[in-house]
């Protein structure tokens, strides 16, 4: 077996402060650690009281950069996410006043409760890392990742995220209930005196994880097969898989492809390789999918699931048969 990289050992010590705290949650805090050496943004589902706002305070303290949490509410307003003009009476000058956006890790708590006037306020800094004030660009602090949560019950004085937002989030992750044993060991450590985390790594050194990122390779066929998976979502017959073809009404767009292959770097990177392998790729592919496609009304009304619609696609559209590493040799798992 090959020495571990440097980056993996990093990522394995970061990783290892944050399950200092955060128990249980594996998945969901691989998806994060996967959006933040991508340099993409996260859509969490799940009830209240599942450590979302914990697990990315925690992430901030151990990379040593800000957090910033935002409560989403009715009467937002987009300056008090962005900032705005102030003036100064004394002086008689217009001063800006930046928002809560500037920082390394925003959460935007319960994102769907703020009218559709506030959720475009986040379009430009989501996909730009800028916001523009009175016709002046800001950027904001690298790197930076908004992790929004939603809740899947409560839909009274909820608004719908605008598509060209929700397909700006990189992946969407639902997360569930820990188990028994894992609810036990949270109770114990609420009962214990706090945990203090460790800064294990700065900014410039995750800036440093994220360009090694984008140095794994990626075999030309599997960027193929990532975007047959993506075009499958879109016109399903295509590829023979008319079946599906009355469940779809509206794909998901390129930038899914970006999102997968990107993705599948990064979690390649923290496996302690070089290249990706089709693991990689299936892997992901609902968290990358599953926000971007619209089902019909009748798949809507048989009770269709969009996570079945990607269990299909993937188990039925032919994939590589034989994929490379770097060196021309067949990539195999490490």
């Amino acid at each position: 077996m090959e020495n571990t990289p440097p980056t993996a050992v990093l990522m394995e010590r970061i990783l290892y402060e944050i399950k200092r705290v955060v128990v249980g949650q594996d998945h969901f805090l691989e998806r994060v650690m996967v959006a933040m050496l991508a340099g993409g943004h996260l859509l969490v589902e799940g009830v209240p009281g599942l450590a979302k706002t914990l697990t990315v305070k925690t992430l901030a303290n151990t990379i040593a950069g800000q957090f910033r949490r935002i409560q989403f509410t009715p009467d937002l307003v987009p300056a008090d996410l962005v900032g705005t003009r102030m003036y100064n009476q004394r002086t008689g000058e217009f001063s800006t006043t930046l928002g809560p956006v500037f920082t390394h890790l925003l959460l935007a708590d319960e994102i769907n409760r703020a009218p559709a006037k506030v959720q475009s306020a986040l379009l430009e800094v989501m996909q730009e890392r800028q916001v523009t004030i009175a016709g002046e660009s800001h950027r904001v602090p690298h790197p930076f990742l908004v992790m929004a949560t939603q809740n899947p019950i409560e839909t009274e004085g909820t608004y719908q995220l605008p598509e060209a937002q929700v397909d700006r989030f990189m992946m969407k992750v639902v997360i569930g209930y820990p188990s028994e044993e894992e609810e036990f060991v949270i109770a114990e450590r609420a009962l214990a005196p706090a945990v203090q985390v460790q800064a294990v790594a700065d900014t410039a050194q995750l800036a440093e994880l994220q360009r090694a990122a984008r140095e794994v390779y990626v075999d030309p066929s599997l960027l193929q097969y990532a975007v047959r998976v993506v075009a499958a979502t879109r016109n399903p017959g295509v590829y023979g898989l008319k079946d599906l073809a009355g469940s779809v009404a509206c794909g998901a767009s390129p930038r899914a492809t970006i999102a997968l292959a990107e993705g599948a770097q990064a979690l390649a990177l923290m496996r302690g390789r070089s290249y990706v392998l089709l693991e990689d790729l299936k892997e992901l592919a609902h968290d990358v999918l599953r926000h971007r496609i619209t089902l019909s009304y009748e798949a809507l009304a048989d009770e269709q699931q969009v996570d079945a619609l990607i269990d299909q696609i993937l188990l039925r559209l032919p994939a590589p048969a034989r994929v490379q590493d770097p060196a021309g040799k067949e990539a195999r798992r490490a």
